[in-house]
Order: structure tokens, then C-alpha cells, then sequence
């Protein structure tokens, strides 16, 4: 690790020094800047550390001294200092963790009904209201851009945006197949049923990192419907984009105009491209770092909602809370904070290997 740093300090000083010679290049100077500031941080921990350090030796110096009163004295400030020293060596593991790029990014989360018929779609709606409150509480907007809703309060599935500051960097943890045991209301024995749903978070992204030749989408125009058949538009505005290298298909209806639509299915489009970019260079890269906990495919069980036991179980991590309607009301700090804490323990675990 102390190779890393003392390579990091040095390109530090080379900055500092080009910084005083770059002229009028401003653009030069910005670029140059903004890597400063960055590594600055890390720089000056760094030097807090090597200067703790250098006074621990020192002070162990005395503990040879004749005089039993400053021998314990010389005691007391080892003890400080070693305290200060591992919480400064913390401090630089966690700034050394690679940043994920999309941490910052808002985020579009795809709501899939799974196994389980009607009640697997009202499970679908559950989950969206509940990922509607939580980014209230943390004063996101949100945006529906798709969906397909049934006639029994449900959703077949339900596309919508998340804009905010930090929405990828907690919301990725959703990501997977979460499971509902209750009793249906249509369910005259009271049996409890097992249905399920798919969350998938994706990072947005715009037309510049994510190009899509217009050869390669098809698109279809049609006459959106509703919940049984009804007739929502007479025109046919709805969209259907199949990306024809990956043969993904994505299908927008809510919006009055065709060209809405598209814009809509453009946006989610690229997020689901982005996201494939993005896994397949973190294999390459390093198949220990994953975007998600666990392995991230959607086919694993993250979370089980059990309504008779008003219990939430996630998998990943073995926590479990007895407050479901809590929980489904948006609260779900205590499980993304223990998962966040689980994968930067992961993460440094890989850097001290």
C-alpha cells in the first residue's frame, strides 16, 4: 500500500510543479487542477500517517529512559499514537478503493412481475411504491417511463427514472429477485402463496458514451391499449425498439406522441447497453469486484417479504427485520447500509491480497 501512496505523492509534486509553468493553456491548467484536488486528500493523509509514524518511533526511544514516570508517560502516547496510526491507515485503505463510475449517476429501474400470476403483478406495484418512497425520503425525483399495468392494481412491469445525487450508488443493491410469501385475497383456503419479481438498476446513460447506429434499431409503431384491451390512443404512438446485435427489445406507450415514446425507449435502451458495457469490462478487469453483492444476476434471491410473519429476510447478508409494512414503506436504509459496509469490506479485503 505504501508503494501506491508514495507513488501518488509523487505525482502530486510533478502537478504542483507543471501547475506553475503551464502558461496560459487554461485548459491544460483546468485538467491539471482537477487532479490536484483529487489526489490531494489522499496526499495529505498520507503525510499525517508518515508523520505519526516517525513521532511513534521517536517516542518508543524513551521507553529505555531511567525515569519510571517517563517511561509511563511514553507509554500512554504510543498507545495514542498507535490508535491514530490504524484509523489513518482505514482512512487511506477506503481512499485507495477504485470508485465505481456510476455511483453518481441517476438511475432507471426496470420492475418485472415473475412467478405467480396476478399477485406476482401486485407484488411488482408493492416494490415500485416502495422504491417511490424511499427516493422521496432522500428527495429524488422520480419519472415513470413505462409501464404495463393489469386490471387488478398490478404491475406486469413498470420502467422508471431516479434522479438524484448518489441514486446509483444505493439503489444498485436492488438489483436481483425478490420473493413474496402471503395469502392472496383470492385465496378462500388461506394458503399462503410464494410469487416473485425482478428488480433491475441501471446506471442512465446519454447518446455520447453509448452510441446507437439507426441501423442497428428496428422500430415498430402501434396503438397503446390499457388494462383489458381498452383503447388508450387511437393513433398509433406507441414504440417498440429491437436493438438487432442483442435482439433487446424495449417498448414504450405511455406518452401522447410517437416521438416521445421513442425518446423514452432510447433512454432505457442505452441504460441496459451500458450495463452489459459496464459488467463485462469489470470481468475483465477483476472478477472479485462486482457492480453488485453477490454475483448480481438477476436469476439469484436477494430479499423475502414473508407478510404472515410481517418478517423481510435479505439473502446477501443474512439481516432480517420483523417490520414489513416499515420496510415497504420506503425505510430501507438498514439493509442498503449493511450491504454497503459488506462490499467495501469485500473491496478492501482485494487490495490486501
Amino acid at each position: 500500500m505504501e508503494d501506491k501512496l508514495k507513488g501518488i505523492e509523487e505525482r502530486f509534486e510533478e502537478i504542483s510543479q507543471e501547475l506553475t509553468e503551464v502558461g496560459e493553456d487554461y485548459q491544460r491548467a483546468a485538467e491539471l487542477g482537477r487532479e490536484r484536488a483529487e489526489l490531494e486528500p489522499i496526499v495529505e493523509t498520507f503525510r499525517e500517517y508518515c508523520s505519526m509514524q516517525e513521532e511513534l518511533e521517536q517516542t518508543r526511544q524513551l521507553l529505555d529512559a531511567d525515569d519510571d514516570e517517563m517511561q509511563a508517560m511514553a507509554q500512554e502516547e504510543i498507545k495514542r499514537l498507535e490508535t491514530s496510526i490504524d484509523k489513518r491507515e482505514a482512512e487511506l485503505k477506503r481512499m485507495l478503493l477504485p470508485s465505481d463510475p456510476r455511483d453518481r449517476r441517476n438511475v432507471i429501474v426496470e420492475i418485472r412481475a415473475g412467478t405467480g400470476g396476478d399477485e406476482a403483478t401486485i407484488f411488482a406495484a408493492d416494490l415500485y411504491r416502495m422504491y417511490a418512497r424511499y427516493a422521496e425520503q432522500q428527495g429524488w425525483k422520480t419519472e415513470v417511463l413505462s409501464q404495463n399495468d393489469t386490471g387488478v392494481g398490478g404491475f406486469k412491469e413498470i420502467t422508471f427514472r431516479v434522479e438524484g445525487r448518489g441514486a446509483f450508488s444505493r439503489l444498485k443493491y436492488e438489483s436481483g429477485v425478490h420473493r413474496v410469501q402471503r395469502v392472496p385475497q383470492t385465496e378462500s383456503q388461506g394458503r399462503i402463496h410464494t410469487s416473485t419479481a425482478t428488480v433491475a438498476v441501471l446506471a442512465e446513460a446519454d447518446d455520447v458514451e453509448i452510441k446507437i447506429p439507426e441501423r442497428d434499431i428496428k422500430m415498430d409503431v402501434f396503438r397503446s391499449g390499457g388494462a383489458g384491451g381498452q383503447s388508450v390512443q387511437k393513433n398509433s404512438t406507441a414504440v417498440r425498439l429491437t436493438h438487432l446485435p442483442t435482439g433487446m427489445v424495449v417498448q414504450c406507450q405511455d406518452e401522447r406522441s410517437q416521438l416521445q415514446n421513442r425518446m423514452r425507449a432510447m433512454s432505457i435502451l442505452r441504460a441496459r447497453l451500458y450495463e452489459i458495457a459496464v459488467r463485462e469490462q469489470n470481468e475483465l478487469e477483476d472478477a472479485s469486484r462486482r457492480a453488485q453483492v453477490g454475483t448480481g444476476e438477476r436469476s439469484e434471491k436477494i430479499r423475502t417479504y414473508n407478510f404472515p410473519q410481517s418478517r423481510v429476510t435479505d439473502h446477501r447478508i443474512g439481516m432480517t427485520s420483523h417490520n414489513l409494512p416499515v420496510v415497504l414503506d420506503g425505510e430501507l436504509d438498514e439493509f442498503i447500509d449493511e450491504l454497503a459496509t459488506q462490499e467495501e469490506a469485500e473491496r478492501l479485503q482485494a487490495i490486501g491480497e
